[in-house]
């Protein structure tokens, strides 16, 4: 499938999982290493002659941007045409500290760095473009559900994206769905800004999103991020999906909008990046596979 070999990337949020052992990872790794070698075996896991990887998520970088030498490391494990999807420091797109000891003096503090432009480029966009070079995809920003609201959130997001530096694909996810509006959507579109439709524990459905979004794509690029079952947190998908080796519960309706929001990508030579969190389902390599088969018609294992 031509569009498939083109225009869209198939994988996951992340790499670093022992459960995948015998199924994605067949070498031996000693626990040290796991997260910082596996990527090449991941990146070459075929299935029939075709890599099914052909992107990943860096979701660590959520929490602390990550440095020239360890992005450099990754960036040789995987061939030229693979693509990296990283997340933004939270420092970025976090207004308020949360009450959490990993905030250490921080906790419950007002973020100074909150759609700080300059902070952007220089302590986050500037290392992954160092680092990753020509395998840096979409770069991710993640605001998360509290403190974000349409009236005070909207006018600076607009403020900020136009800071940008030119360059890499750019993507917002928000987890409010009061956010999903006609001027969401014109703010994102007048900065060639992709939504990130993410399936997720208190958002609408992914064909929902897209309804309320006008049905328009606001960016010559798509970004599925498929992470919880809607209405299951996140702290109950990892106990009840954990080791990650198996699909627990299929979520239909997910799939197939999956799958149709990317054709009608595919349709519009718009190129798509799928996502997929073990939390999902209960293993992701699984589910990118169910995916990649309903897009190409293949029939696919069972689960």
């Amino acid at each position: 499938m031509t569009a498939l070999a083109s225009l869209i990337r198939l994988g996951t949020s992340s790499w670093a999982y022992e459960g995948w052992q015998g199924l994605v990872y067949h070498r031996r790794y000693s626990k040290v290493r796991f997260s910082q070698d596996t990527l090449a075996e991941y990146a070459t896991y075929t299935v029939g002659d075709a890599p099914l990887f052909r992107t990943v998520g860096i979701d660590h970088t959520f929490y602390r941007s990550a440095g020239v030498k360890q992005l450099t490391h990754y960036a040789g494990q995987v061939p030229d045409t693979f693509r990296f999807c990283s997340k933004v420091w939270e420092d970025i797109t976090v207004p308020t500290y949360a009450n959490l000891p990993r905030y250490g003096a921080k906790a419950g503090r007002t973020n100074a760095r909150f759609l700080d432009a300059a902070a952007f480029r220089d302590l986050v966009l500037a290392p992954l473009q160092d680092g990753l070079g020509d395998k840096l995809g979409p770069v991710l920003f993640e605001f998360q559900r509290w403190g974000i609201e349409p009236d005070s959130f909207l006018p600076r997001l607009d403020r900020f994206l136009e800071h940008l530096p030119a360059g890499p694909p750019y993507a917002v996810e928000v987890r409010n769905p009061a956010i999903l509006s006609t001027r969401y959507r014109d703010i994102l579109a007048a900065h060639g800004v992709a939504h990130v439709y993410n399936h997720w524990t208190a958002m609408p459905p992914l064909s929902e999103q897209h309804r309320l979004l006008g049905q328009t794509f606001t960016a010559p690029h798509l970004v599925i991020r498929l992470l919880t079952p809607l209405g299951l947190a996140h702290g109950q998908a990892v106990e009840r999906y954990t080791p990650y080796n198996r699909i627990v519960e299929p979520q239909p309706r997910m799939r197939t909008d999956t799958v149709d929001l990317v054709q009608q990508a595919v349709s519009q030579g718009v190129a798509s990046y799928v996502l997929v969190n073990n939390r999902s389902e209960g293993c992701s390599p699984a589910t990118v596979r169910a995916i990649s088969d309903a897009l190409t018609g293949a029939p696919s294992p069972s689960s």
